[in-house]
């Protein structure tokens, strides 16, 4: 492998002091016209590529952004990321993306890798293992900007971007105008502050159209497929079976429809499901999947923005304040919790 030419090869190749090189490459007024022109075009005959690392270091003047997220896998994520990346681009900054998988070891070496990268800002939606902020507040420590989105540690002072829970609440208006009765949920981890906030609201859903909350009907920490399944055959095996689930999470829902399918109860019928995040495959399945959209690309252009936005203020009081913003969530119904006689 051919070792990247530097300033110090040019400088040995023209019999120059490196200081002169790396002058002439910008063109410095006191570098002549015709020296400039001999460095700038032998740089280009041996390949020389700025090490914008290295300039960074020595200037602070990062233009890369790390974004750490559970798996670029699920639509929500990749759509945030795609968001992030338009205003990035837009602003003349690159990003570089890590996967967790939702491990809190892995998570770790994802922040440290960006920190000796030099990154401006790291952006983060936390672990699903993750319960600690240590490794957060080293981040802080740094000088390096942090922001929260969707998975947020609620207690630690930074810029976040999150969801609000109206997509429950109308989930909860559409299947009872939908003549559904008995409603369950599928919850995630309740030390993931997404999913209990999204418990909570499910329950304060209920007590708003006076339902009385029946425990037996919340199914906790259904974060893999096998856990979701046997919470819902658990639900569905029930002397008074509940008939529509609303999950905390689109691949929840897949379990539903496979243990409904396995126990030939009838979607939407019999059971009506909604999900939540709107990923793509939702749309696919038979019946299609009615999902709570979190307008995911919108919240990437949000925390790109707030970055910006904390930049403009950096050297006002507006800096020190920190900001949540709020993207609204909203329910897209589609064949699985449309009954055909409605």
């Amino acid at each position: 492998m051919s070792k990247r030419t530097t300033i110090h090869d040019i400088a040995r190749a023209l019999n120059l002091h490196s200081s002169t090189v790396s002058r002439g490459l910008k063109n410095h007024s006191y570098i002549s016209e015709s020296t400039a022109r001999l460095i700038q075009q032998t740089a280009l005959e041996m390949n020389y590529k700025p090490n914008a690392n290295a300039s960074n270091l020595r200037t602070g003047d990062s233009h890369l952004f790390g974004v750490i997220v559970p798996r670029i896998n699920m639509t929500f994520f990749s759509d945030v990321i795609a968001g992030i990346e338009e205003v990035a681009n837009r602003k003349n900054y690159n990003i570089i993306i890590c996967q967790s998988h939702d491990s809190f070891e892995k998570e770790e070496e994802c922040i440290q890798t960006l920190i000796n990268q030099n990154v401006a800002c790291i952006m983060i939606s936390l672990a699903a293992a993750t319960t600690t902020d240590k490794h957060l507040k080293e981040i802080i420590a740094r000088d390096i900007q942090l922001i929260q989105f969707d998975r947020v540690n609620e207690k630690l002072k930074t810029n976040k971007v999150v969801n609000n829970e109206d997509g429950i609440f109308q989930a909860i208006d559409h299947l009872l105008l939908q003549g559904y009765q008995r409603i369950a949920h599928l919850a995630g981890p309740q030390n993931i502050s997404i999913y209990w906030k999204r418990k909570e609201a499910f329950i304060a859903a209920l007590r708003k159209k006076q339902i009385i909350v029946n425990k037996n009907l919340i199914a906790s920490d259904c974060f893999t497929k096998e856990k979701a399944v046997t919470s819902v055959r658990r639900l569905l095996r029930m002397k008074h079976r509940p008939d529509a689930i609303i999950a905390s999470a689109d691949f929840m829902t897949l379990a539903a429809l496979e243990v409904a399918r396995e126990l030939n109860i009838k979607v939407p019928e019999e059971l009506g499901i909604c999900g939540y995040a709107n990923e793509g495959f939702t749309e696919l399945t038979t019946p299609a999947l009615s999902s709570i959209n979190q307008h995911s690309f919108d919240m990437g252009v949000a925390v790109a923005n707030l970055f910006f936005d904390q930049v403009k203020d950096k050297d006002t009081k507006e800096n020190t304040r920190k900001k949540e913003i709020i993207i609204h969530s909203q329910l897209i119904t589609r064949s699985s919790s449309l009954r055909k006689d409605k």
